[in-house]
């Protein structure tokens, strides 16, 4: 028998590769999060950086980060794209030094959007709820579209469909409020100051606690009534819906 030499080794798995490709939460956090709400807030003051430059600095993190990770993964979606969107809105109202209104008008505008786009694909072929929930990350999609064909389910499973679609725009519709009435609250000095950037960072820092959590919750309840709804439909136990990982998980 041949065997492979070290020019015919078999590829790596692509599933491997996607998985060393994944950016990690952590360094999204850090990236995204942290060290531009610490350099706005440590690095605004007249004597180190500035608020113009220090508001440059920190927006260009986020913002070189996610133009690497498009890069090198070539992986992207709308809502990436209008995360990179709001990063660049914020940093040129920052520099255009408009009062804190406009940025209340900005964070709520993005997943204001997110919100009417999830709605509007369900008239389309690909309906954003299966970019984010029903794919073949999370879903077992080719058992449970064979069960849901076999119990001739189709019309209850579009009508879950559209269930589960209204509860996940309303998430970020509740995301978009929360994100107004944060940057009403806690952005009150003039912009291009010392203290608008550390109001700013403040801001960037409370908008895990105040808006992702509840916007999680509303999207988990979005998801226990998918599963539930499959189930249901299908027959199916828990661990034949979720995908083989998510299972384990």
């Amino acid at each position: 028998m041949s065997t492979l030499n070290d020019n015919e080794k078999a590829p790596a798995p692509k599933n491997a590769a996607n998985k060393a490709a994944a950016p990690s939460p952590l360094i999204n956090l850090l990236v995204n999060i942290v060290f531009p709400a610490v350099i706005l807030n440590k690095l605004s003051s007249p004597d180190k950086l500035g608020p113009f430059l220090a508001m440059l600095v920190a927006l260009s993190l986020p913002v070189m980060y996610g133009a690497w990770e498009f890069v090198t993964t070539k992986h992207h979606n709308f809502v990436s794209i209008l995360g990179f969107v709001s990063i660049l809105l914020t940093g040129g109202l920052g520099l255009l030094q408009v009062d804190g209104v406009w940025f209340a008008a900005k964070e709520a505008s993005i997943p204001g959007i997110i919100a009417i786009i999830t709605l509007a694909s369900l008239r389309t072929s690909k309906p954003l709820i299966k970019l984010l929930l029903y794919n073949d990350r999370v879903i077992n999609v080719a058992k449970v579209e064979a069960a849901l064909e076999q119990n001739n389910a189709q019309k209850q499973f579009a009508a879950l469909m559209v269930k589960t679609t209204v509860i996940l725009a309303l998430s970020f519709v509740v995301s978009a409020v929360l994100n107004f009435f944060l940057a009403i609250w806690v952005l009150k000095a003039p912009a291009g100051t010392p203290e608008f950037n550390e109001q700013l960072a403040r801001m960037t820092a409370l908008s895990y606690p105040v808006i992702v959590i509840p916007s999680l919750i509303i999207m988990m309840v979005a998801v226990w009534i998918l599963i539930r709804g499959l189930r249901q439909l299908t027959g199916l136990d828990v661990e034949q819906i979720l995908h083989d990982q998510m299972a384990k998980n």
